[in-house]
């Protein structure tokens, strides 16, 4: 009991200490979208006090047939359509200016580079009274701040699902489990958690490509092979030097779940590939690895009665993790 124990406490304290490595990145993915939801607040107020004083002037100033073509151009803003390069942005710009040249049209640049932001960027013809009417910059400056609103509470939306994804992935890692009993999850979206948790690191320069085939869920411990896959993917990253491409595969084969993490790092040599999974062995400088994270990567496999094993050779390291779907 005692040494069952210890051993579990041994994990934990991995276990939290590689999420204390974890911290500044984390921190840094939930800034991220904190200064979007930050900066999109401050362009919506803009673009919301802007667009107060251009309502009166619209209704007041405009003919019933501008008011209805305004309403339609309104309306063409907010048509789906895929994101536009920068060097696409340039191309469409000077396209329209040239357009609107040839329609002689006055203030054709400012005129262009309202309509490729709000994205009117072909068939501008059938807003041509609108571009001819005496009100046109009124018109499309107005256009432009409620598209300002719109892009911008979109902008908000996906940082704070972004942050939202971070917080459930560090609360879902950072969970212990006190029950002490197996449970039915499913294996992938242990590894996804991880994923998120990385991807700050993951971003600098490491291609992430998931193969996920269909699976049954297993009895496990969940958070414990999350910590399996946390220091998988972590060595992956160190061994690349956040530089390269991982490739975790996951499908079933006979009566297991395969697990494959694929990195295109230096490799393990020859010489101290068998001694990888013993205690305190590590090859790391002194202070950054205490040489238990692989050896209690195999308890735990052993643990599920699974099987982990390793084949490597330069720029190609592989760890297969095999667990059983029923005991």
């Amino acid at each position: 009991d005692n040494l069952t124990n210890a051993q579990e406490e041994l994990i934990q304290s991995e276990k939290m200490a590689a999420l204390g490595q974890l911290i500044a990145g984390v921190a840094h993915e939930i800034n991220t979208p904190m200064g979007a939801v930050q900066a999109s607040i401050g362009n919506i107020s803009t673009a919301l006090n802007n667009t107060i004083s251009q309502f009166p002037q619209i209704f007041t100033n405009l003919s019933r047939e501008r008011q209805t073509d305004f309403l339609a151009l309104l309306a063409a803003t907010q048509e789906d359509k895929p994101p536009l390069s920068f060097r696409e942005e340039r191309k469409l710009r000077r396209s329209l200016r040239q357009e609107l040249e040839t329609l002689g049209i006055d203030n054709s640049n400012t005129l262009a580079n309202i309509l490729v932001e709000v994205g009117i960027t072909d068939n501008v013809t059938r807003f041509l009274p609108i571009l001819q009417d005496v009100n046109n910059r009124l018109i499309l400056d107005t256009v432009y701040n409620i598209v300002v609103q719109q892009k911008n509470s979109d902008n908000i939306q996906l940082a704070v699902d972004r942050a939202t994804k971070i917080v459930f992935a560090l609360k879902s890692y950072a969970r212990q489990d006190k029950g002490g009993t197996k449970v039915k999850a499913q294996l992938t979206e242990g590894i996804d958690v991880v994923l998120t948790i990385y991807h700050n690191q993951l971003k600098q320069g490491i291609t992430v490509n998931k193969n996920y085939q269909d699976l049954p869920e297993i009895l496990c411990y969940p958070e414990e092979l999350n910590q399996v896959w946390t220091n998988l993917i972590h060595n992956a990253i160190q061994a690349m030097n956040s530089q390269g491409k991982l490739d975790i595969n996951v499908s079933t084969q006979y009566d297991y779940i395969l697990v494959q993490f694929t990195d295109s790092g230096c490799g393990i040599p020859p010489e101290i590939k068998d001694k990888i999974f013993q205690p305190f062995f590590t090859t790391k400088p002194k202070g950054e690895g205490s040489g238990l994270g692989l050896d209690i990567v195999r308890k735990i496999i052993d643990k599920h009665q699974g099987i982990i094993k390793v084949d490597s050779q330069p720029g190609k390291t592989m760890f297969t993790v095999l667990l059983p779907i029923q005991e």
